[in-house]
């Protein structure tokens, strides 16, 4: 494994706290949690500074932190267009259960990246 330099742990940071203050928008604004993640500007500001960050952890132990950073966001987009093709699907009358995949999302939103956060701190690599 490559040696990490600090900027770089730094930069990783930066990308936690960008997605984490996307989070607290959705938690205490008028946005859904969700809503906020995957299309507030600092989230996607996160992963287009993943994307070019990716190159240098590569080889690294942080590599595994952009992975893990990377694909909570494409994958939550994922969930959330499944939810909404099933609205769709359904002439609308999936909006009534759909709130229940939009919670565990939301949830499932903070759990990542609250334990990439407390991994990245303590110096480990996510499994992913």
């Amino acid at each position: 494994m490559q040696r990490t330099s600090e900027s770089l742990v730094t930069w990783t940071q930066v990308v936690y706290a960008l997605h984490a203050f996307s989070l607290l928008t959705g938690i205490i604004g008028t946005a859904t949690v969700v809503g906020a993640f995957l299309t507030g500007w600092p989230s996607i500001i996160a992963v287009i500074l993943n994307y070019i960050k990716r190159g240098e952890a590569r080889g690294t132990w942080l590599e595994s932190h952009f992975r893990w950073q990377i694909r909570t966001f494409w994958f939550g987009l994922l969930w959330i267009s499944l939810c909404v093709v099933f609205i769709i699907a359904t002439f609308g009358i999936g909006l009534l259960v759909t709130w229940l995949p939009m919670i565990v999302l939301g949830l499932w939103f903070v759990y990542r990246i609250m334990r990439g956060w407390v991994a990245l701190g303590d110096g480990r690599s996510m499994c992913v």
